[in-house]
């Protein structure tokens, strides 16, 4: 991880060191390498407050390529800005997130962290709020991949109940086994993933992607992140 530490207040605290973001606008859609989070950066879709940091991915947004949604999300880096990733049997892997969803688009769902693989279309894990509008409520909920070949991810309800500009925390951890974990709102949930994950190159990424395309530009997914760590334990 890098040592520099940005928005320090009390155990508040965002480390942008170990990140790249992409914004939704441009195509294709445009990259603030980590050099410059590191040194500030500011605009529509991420925004810097003194104790957090605030993404917003409208629905008519652009999009990465082989994506069909718009995203403000931030992806693994080492120091330097050069992509970070790994393989899991080197490390116990973690992410780490204390955040808010602000707002959500009508489909009710945005993802807020996600372990990719490298040069693939497809994670290895999504986790998504998807609010429900008779509750007013919204469930956590984690979308797998069990085997590396698999076509579609299976849903696992992590907790139910969150409400919009509630706080909560995430915690992803995949294990030098093979173990993955997810937990939020004290509520834990597990699974061991297929070897067939064991060689494959997979990266962190934690903000907003929208689960929507279709509405006004003022529709879209927001979340306000107060804590948002990475660590690769290899002891």
């Amino acid at each position: 991880m890098s040592d520099t530490k940005t928005f320090t207040d009390g155990d508040k605290m965002v480390d942008l060191g170990s990140w790249n973001l992409s914004i939704p606008v441009g195509s294709p859609p445009k990259t603030i390498e980590t050099a410059q989070l590191v040194k500030g950066y500011d605009g529509k879709y991420f925004k810097s407050k003194t104790d957090a940091i605030v993404f917003w991915s409208p629905v008519t947004g652009t999009k990465t390529e082989n994506a069909k949604y718009s995203r403000s999300e931030l992806r693994e880096t080492w120091s330097d800005g050069s992509l970070h990733n790994w393989v899991y049997p080197d490390a116990d892997n973690f992410l780490n997130a204390k955040l808010e969803v602000d707002q959500v688009p009508s489909s009710g769902k945005i993802v807020i962290g996600q372990i990719h693989a490298y040069e693939s279309t497809e994670p290895l894990l999504k986790v998504e709020f998807q609010y429900k509008e008779d509750t007013k409520t919204g469930d956590i909920v984690a979308k797998v991949r069990n085997r590396y070949d698999d076509d579609e991810s299976k849903v696992y309800t992590i907790v139910e109940g969150v409400k919009l500009n509630e706080t909560f925390n995430y915690v992803i951890h995949l294990s030098k086994g093979g173990k993955l974990s997810v937990s939020a709102k004290d509520q834990d949930w597990s699974t061991r993933i297929s070897e067939t994950w064991r060689d494959k190159p997979l990266y962190f990424k934690a903000g907003v992607y929208t689960q929507d395309n279709t509405g006004y530009t003022s529709e879209g997914g927001k979340a306000t992140f107060y804590n948002l760590d990475i660590d690769h334990n290899q002891s």
